[in-house]
């Protein structure tokens, strides 16, 4: 079973993550930020990947600590989960389209961080969530499972709707990417044979 449990605690965030990637979609969410536990029952449901995530920040500051941290729990769960990564597909892309947006997320899990990032929100917040820390999520998640992850957007006005076609797409494309390729199951996908 490819199933990584973390547990991290600083000064600013005390959390709990658990990810299955083989699992079904479910998902509990308590981030203490409504609209994060929203975007990550999206992102699980999207890539049928089991998560639950516990965490107890310094949300009387705001939501950046807490925001990057889960990012950051993510990204160490999902790199433990896949191990040495022997038998993967790798890459993964989607183009998702929700109402007016139409987002294109690509993934490469090839063990060198790079967030590509052309995504563009009008509007400062999203109720009490400010929208720059959408991309401090995905930093903190590529650079705890070191991998080229990349979104454009093509299409977008709602910045509701540009958000979750980013958690949505992300849990598309990841659910591609660290999928088992049958043919090349038993071997590390790089000439290099190392990810």
């Amino acid at each position: 079973m490819r199933i990584a449990e973390i547990k991290r605690k600083t000064n600013e965030t005390d959390i709990a993550l658990t990810l299955n990637l083989d699992g079904t979609g479910k998902s509990q969410i308590n981030s203490g930020c409504g609209f994060l536990d929203h975007m990550l029952t999206l992102f699980a449901r999207h890539g049928s990947f089991d998560l639950d995530v516990l965490c107890h920040g310094d949300t009387e500051v705001d939501y950046h600590h807490t925001v990057e941290d889960i990012g950051i729990a993510l990204g160490q769960a999902l790199n433990n989960a896949l191990g040495d990564k022997r038998g993967i597909t790798r890459y993964g892309f989607f183009v998702l389209p929700m109402d007016e947006v139409l987002m294109l997320c690509a993934a490469d899990i090839s063990g060198r961080a790079h967030l590509g990032y052309q995504v563009t929100f009008d509007t400062p917040t999203i109720g009490d969530f400010d929208t720059e820390l959408v991309k401090e999520f995905m930093l903190g998640l590529v650079r705890s499972c070191p991998m080229a992850l990349h979104f454009k957007e093509f299409a977008g006005e709602n910045a509701h709707h540009i958000a979750e076609g980013m958690f949505k797409a992300l849990g598309r494309t990841l659910a591609l990417a660290v999928s088992i390729d049958e043919k090349h199951k038993n071997e590390i996908p790089s000439t290099k044979g190392l990810l």
